[in-house]
């Protein structure tokens, strides 16, 4: 069993990123964490409109995920917000749990909070931290693919065929985020994207990622 953790911006982005590999994981019996860094709704709902704790809890249970950190940032005003705060939030959580492998948003995205994120946990999970073995970066449809600073170069492929159904599953329990298609964040769109990203290796469906950090210790 490895212990694996997922860094997240907001409720839906460790879902849409490697909700396949997450369940990967949980089918083979690893123990998955996840931090959900902003709370989700302030910006873009009105109060009671949608209940973002609940659909993250349904998602992580169809999931597998075994519990969720929740830090409660404002959504979408990360740049408002003390690095140095962001930073010992997420060490205390990692030096708590001690991940194995880390699955972080992508630094080149769009959205500045995804950015932020990345920057922080890169901080948080510096080397001298020796329990990480691997860090990969996730590609948040809608997001990622509309960010050019840094491009999104996938060094690694999870087969997540018999993962992907399930994963369209948890995608539906956020009730907020679902679009018609073919907007990327339809359930139809999704489908695509594995089955896109899986026939790059000659898979059915797949997720990828860029590598950040391997360590053989």
């Amino acid at each position: 069993m490895k212990r694996i953790l997922v860094i997240a911006a907001h409720p839906d982005d460790e879902l849409l990123g490697c909700g396949g590999t997450v369940i990967r994981h949980t089918d083979n019996g690893d123990e998955v964490r996840s931090i959900i860094v902003c709370e989700g709704e302030s910006l873009r709902y009105k109060k009671e409109q949608y209940n973002q704790k609940d659909y993250t809890e349904r998602a992580a249970k169809l999931m597998g995920v075994s519990q969720i950190y929740r830090l409660g940032y404002p959504d979408q005003r990360l740049d408002t917000i003390s690095l140095v705060d962001l930073n010992i939030s997420l060490e205390k959580i990692i030096s708590d749990y001690c991940p194995q492998r880390i699955y972080i948003q992508h630094g080149g995205d769009l959205n500045r909070d995804h950015r932020i994120v990345f920057e922080s946990a890169n901080v948080a999970l510096r080397p001298t931290a020796e329990f990480v073995e691997e860090i990969f970066a996730f590609y948040t449809v809608g997001s990622t693919e509309l960010g050019y600073t840094m491009p999104f170069i996938p060094t690694y492929w999870v087969d997540i065929t018999n993962q992907l159904e399930r994963k369209i599953k948890a995608f539906e329990c956020y009730i907020s985020e679902i679009r018609e298609y073919p907007h990327p964040r339809s359930s139809q769109s999704l489908r695509n994207l594995a089955l896109f990203t899986g026939n790059q290796c000659c898979m059915e469906a797949a997720e990828s990622f860029v590598t950040i950090r391997k360590i053989d210790r």
